[in-house]
């Protein structure tokens, strides 16, 4: 099972820049780069929805599920 992460497709739809999106959420930059990036295992639904809110978007826009290889083959 594979989750995408697309918020730095997001970002960029929206012009925003991570670290005003950092800023308004509460995490540092740091974070929110290991988050981008999908390094992660979990994200609390506080911080996806403040996410949410400052980006004007849904959750679905943020995260896609997309099957790796073995998934489809079942």
């Amino acid at each position: 099972m594979a989750i995408v992460v697309r918020l730095d497709v997001m970002l960029a739809m929206r012009k925003v820049r991570s670290r005003e999106l950092a800023e308004f959420v509460g995490i540092t930059e740091s974070n929110l780069s290991l988050l981008k990036s999908g390094h992660v295992r979990g994200v609390r639904f506080e911080t996806l929805s403040k996410i949410c809110e400052f980006l004007q978007c849904q959750p679905g826009d943020l995260l896609a599920y997309e099957p790796d290889g073995e998934a489809q083959e079942s």
